[in-house]
Parts: structure tokens; C-alpha cells; sequence
């Protein structure tokens, strides 16, 4: 299973797409280590490889890289605060920091990896659109890929799910949900955390795995007058 993983990373980090950062190609001269690329590529590499080993039974999907998240550390929904529970929840994983300065957080990732921790067993993470677009002249911006961008690329979902074959795919926000729809991949839709969204997307997950209810405060909401 080693080269189609290989042959899947390098057919991604080949992609140049305009107002759009490829972490697996690409190198950001603010923030990023010097092999940057290279790490990122070995994350995901290994991330692959060991999702097969392990024979994931889930993979979850969102939109896009987030510029906090995904392009610093080449992993969807993972920020560089929670590489150790990655790595953790890999069985070990080697995964690297490919960026300087401190770790930088995204509050998305927080409700993702704390509901990961619950489940306990591997979940593979990936997005539709597996690159991160940004505005145009500004890097440092999220904004939604465009339908161009998304066929440019749908062949990495559908390659991954034949990869992974995985019994359930968890699309997580409305987005994510019509453009896995629209590729003929069947999927639970759960609401994305952000916006408000972040006790609705615990309380579906909770109910996809069977978990107990978790009834501590929300430590984001504000308390009532």
C-alpha cells in the first residue's frame, strides 16, 4: 500500500492553483521552517499510510484548510496545539511542526479534537478541497473554493475513500455536505462547530458513537444575566 499513498501526496503537492496555498508544495516566508513543505508532506504521508494499517472505520470531512490550521500543519482539522493528540490518537505518529515561532491555535480544531479524544480510535480527517484558498493579495484569510478549484481536485476525495474504505463518512458543515453529495459519496452531515454550531455538532457526534452524553459547561458560552 505504500505507493499508491506516495503517488496520492505527490499528485497533491503538484497542484498550483492561483490564490491558493498548497502546504505540500509551497512555502510561506512569514512563518514557515525552511523544509516546511517536506514535513508537511511526510505528515500527511504517514498519516495515510498508517489510516490504512489501522483500517479506519470513519473518515471525517470539512471544507477547506483554514490558514490557523491545516496549512501550517498540512493535517486537516488540526492545528499545531493538538500535534501530540494527533499523534496519540495515530498509536504514535510522528508527526512535525513545519512552522516558527509559537504554536498557533484555531478554535475549530479545539471542538474536533476534544470529541476525538472521546472517541478514542483513529478518525481520518480530510476536506473537500484539500488545499487553502485565501483572498486574493492576503494570505492569512479563509474563504469558501470556488467550483473550478473543487474539479480540479475531486479526485482526491474520491481516491482517498478508495483508499480508506471506510463503513461512514461524516460531512461536517452544510458546505461539506452538498459537495460530498454532489460527488455521489454517501455521508452524515453534522453541523459545523463554528457560529454558534459547536453543542449541536457535540450532541450528533455523541449520538454517530454511541457516547455518553457530556454534561459539563460550555466554556465558550457566555453565562445568563
Amino acid at each position: 500500500m505504500t505507493q499508491p499513498v506516495t503517488d496520492f501526496v505527490d499528485a497533491l503537492s503538484a497542484i498550483h492553483l492561483e490564490h491558493v496555498f498548497n502546504p505540500y508544495k509551497e512555502h510561506c516566508p512569514h512563518f514557515d521552517r525552511s523544509d516546511a513543505a517536506a514535513r508537511r508532506r511526510r505528515n500527511l504521508e504517514l498519516s495515510l499510510r498508517t489510516a490504512v494499517e489501522l483500517e479506519v472505520r470513519t473518515v471525517w470531512i470539512a471544507r477547506d484548510l483554514g490558514y490557523r490550521g491545516g496549512r501550517r500543519t498540512g493535517l486537516a482539522l488540526t492545528d499545531e496545539l493538538h500535534l501530540d493528540a494527533y499523534s496519540t490518537l495515530f498509536r504514535g505518529l510522528p508527526v512535525k511542526r513545519a512552522t516558527k515561532g509559537p504554536p498557533v491555535g484555531e478554535r475549530t480544531a479545539n471542538t474536533i479534537w476534544r470529541m476525538l479524544a472521546r472517541i478514542g480510535e483513529p478518525v481520518f480527517l480530510w476536506n473537500v478541497f484539500p488545499l487553502h484558498p485565501h483572498e486574493p493579495g492576503d494570505p492569512m484569510t479563509n474563504r469558501c473554493h470556488s467550483a473550478k478549484e473543487r474539479g480540479a481536485s475531486s479526485w482526491f476525495l474520491h481516491a482517498l475513500i478508495d483508499l480508506l474504505g471506510p463503513e461512514k463518512v461524516i460531512a461536517i458543515g452544510g458546505d461539506a455536505h452538498r459537495a460530498v453529495d454532489g460527488m455521489g459519496i454517501d455521508s452524515t452531515h453534522v453541523r459545523h462547530p463554528s457560529y454558534g454550531g459547536q453543542n449541536v455538532f457535540i450532541r450528533q457526534i455523541e449520538e454517530a458513537y454511541d457516547l455518553v452524553v457530556d454534561t459539563a459547561p460550555d466554556l465558550f458560552r457566555q453565562p445568563a444575566a
